[in-house]
């Protein structure tokens, strides 16, 4: 099994000082920053654009000054320009749901292009069809546990059934891609997803709901160590 990463979504995070909670939870300990981008066309629901990307990419260092990566999950329609221009704004990884594209393949080579990793993002109905054509392109697979839209949503227990699909996927290809899962990831149930076969974790209210970030990241740590 690959390294655990914890990834926090700033959608849950103080929008009036978004820098500060970007510094916060690298401090606590966070492995990537998830950035989720929503156009109330694909999904019911607007935040943030390119720019915002922008500006918190200065911040998305720790204090030896490394890299900590910032994991745009795109819930838009369409997805090509938006892809470019948050490459373009820092993204270091780019996933996208593939009934959003036209050409799947083509956008997967444009994110890669633009020198960025490649995703494919699943809602909890979705087929995993898509998935036995593009896997040979992807750096991550992003399976949703809840329905993409609103954070602070309940774990959809039928996801579990979904990652160990996707687990056995990948391990079948023989090649070196995350698997992550986004919705209603809490300390008290990341072991079971870590079980299905996650190696990502996005936590939005979770960790930004709570007052010590490095508490519950650590708390996190702990369950997926035992």
């Amino acid at each position: 099994m690959r390294p655990f990463r914890i990834a926090p979504s700033i959608l849950s995070a103080d929008f009036a000082r978004l820098g500060e909670e970007v510094r916060g939870v690298i401090a606590a300990g966070a492995d990537w920053i998830h950035f989720d981008v929503m156009d109330n066309h694909y999904v019911p629901n607007l935040t943030v654009g390119p720019m915002v990307c922008a500006a918190i990419k200065p911040h998305a260092r720790r204090a030896d000054g490394s890299v900590v990566p910032i994991d745009v999950h795109l819930m838009v329609e369409p997805v090509d320009a938006l892809a470019q221009a948050f490459a373009k704004a820092g993204a270091d990884v780019i996933s996208f749901h593939p009934e959003a594209s036209r050409h799947v393949d083509r956008t997967l080579q444009l994110i890669r292009a633009e020198g960025c990793k490649a995703g494919l993002a699943f809602n909890p109905a979705a087929s995993l069809a898509p998935l036995e054509w593009t896997l040979d392109q992807l750096d991550l697979v992003l399976v949703m546990s809840v329905n993409p839209g609103f954070g602070g949503q309940s774990f959809i227990p039928s996801a579990l059934g979904k990652i160990e699909a996707v687990r056995r996927l990948i391990d079948a290809s023989g090649r070196d891609v995350r698997l992550e899962v986004d919705g209603g990831i809490k300390t008290d149930n990341i072991r079971s997803v870590a079980d299905a076969g996650a190696d990502t974790f996005v936590a939005g209210s979770a960790i930004f709901g709570q007052r010590d970030y490095r508490a519950v990241i650590d708390a996190m740590r702990m369950r997926l160590a035992g």
